[in-house]
């Protein structure tokens, strides 16, 4: 059996995940390793937090954004948290679909 250190990004593991996501280089491929790695629960609850973090960069009220999404308050000002930061990745990744600053969801 492994046994496997506390969780930290400079695992091994972590980082072939990591080169795993950047090596999918076309949607097909990345969609197909989502359904290997993920239960689709776990893709369409990743997919909603995404969404929320659009709709929070759109000014949605938190309100609003669980009626979207079904997310929680707490998981919802938890995104907000993250995005404060504009070097965070979930800045950096909206940004890069969206790289003209417009609205998310018009």
């Amino acid at each position: 059996m492994i046994h496997y250190p506390p969780m930290h990004w400079n695992f091994k593991d972590t980082e072939r995940l990591v080169r795993a996501f950047i090596l999918a280089d076309t949607t097909h491929l990345l969609r197909d390793f989502l359904k290997d790695l993920l239960t689709e629960k776990e893709i369409i609850l990743f997919a909603k937090r995404l969404n929320a973090a659009c709709l929070i960069l759109d000014g949605a009220p938190y309100s609003q954004i669980q009626q979207i999404t079904g997310l929680s308050s707490t998981t919802i000002a938890r995104i907000s948290k993250k995005l404060i930061d504009k070097r965070g990745g979930f800045q950096q990744i909206i940004k890069k679909f969206n790289p003209h600053g417009r609205r998310y969801f018009d």
